[in-house]
């Protein structure tokens, strides 16, 4: 009982020395996590429901911009399409018509306007026919790879439903969090250097965006930096550690 009132005591009397002591949160020069992450990557998904009739991606392939990664089976919507146009075209055969005869004044103006709104009215069927179509093929909306192939030809699928991930993999960039007293000392283009655990190489990078915020939690703010000269072997997922050296305090 002696012993445990004494370090009881001995105890209290130290937590106003520790509660008073500087907590160090890290000087300019430490190592910091580092992630690499790509600028654009997207979840392709279904603008409409139907039957997939090819898939033109694989998984892991390069990709350009604008290149056809999926078609759906769009017969119907083309036979619409058509059956649209002839409507489109008899319309106008009809308006012209009746503007003729009006020249004649054999018709009134009503006519001539009812022939000329239905002329709008299979004008914009064909639009909407046309645009329907154009969601039967799903391209790629930048270069990159694809990560992800979530269906199979021949799948049924449901509008919203995801079809491939794609990952630009040459606009990369690397995400970490610095202690928040680093602020006065990091700012845009402060330069730093990255090795990644997977290539074991050491990049060169300079910091692009600073947040705005600092994390109350753990006191620190979240930084973005590009590597210089975009290498090749750098792949999104990777990780490693970041160096600032003594140029970042001038």
């Amino acid at each position: 009982m002696i012993l445990r009132s004494m370090m009881a005591a001995a105890l209290a009397a130290a937590l106003p020395a520790l509660a008073a002591a500087p907590v160090e949160r890290g000087k300019v020069g430490d190592t910091i996590r580092v992630l690499v992450a790509a600028e654009e990557e997207s979840v392709l998904a279904a603008q409409m429901a139907g039957r997939i009739r090819q898939v033109n991606a694989q998984f892991g392939a390069q990709i350009r911009a604008g290149q056809p990664l999926l078609q759906f089976d769009c017969d119907e919507q083309d036979a619409r399409l058509k059956m649209a146009k002839a409507e489109l075209y008899g319309a106008q055969q009809n308006y012209e018509s009746k503007a003729k005869l009006q020249a004649m004044e054999s018709v009134s103006q009503l006519e001539v306007e009812q022939a000329a709104s239905a002329v709008e009215k299979f004008r914009a069927q064909v639009q909407l026919y046309q645009a329907q179509l154009r969601q039967c093929s799903v391209s790629a909306p930048f270069s990159g790879r694809v990560t992800k192939l979530r269906v199979k030809a021949h799948e049924s699928v449901t509008v919203g439903q995801p079809l491939i991930e794609v990952v630009n993999d040459r606009r990369l960039k690397a995400q970490l969090n610095v202690p928040s007293t680093w602020l006065a000392q990091i700012k845009a283009n402060t330069p730093f250097t990255v090795r990644i655990e997977e290539t074991g190489n050491t990049y060169e990078a300079r910091v692009r965006r600073v947040n705005g915020k600092v994390d109350a939690v753990s006191q620190s703010v979240e930084i973005e930096g590009e590597f210089r000269g975009n290498p090749a072997d750098l792949l999104p997922g990777m990780s490693g550690i970041a160096t600032f050296s003594d140029a970042a305090k001038r």
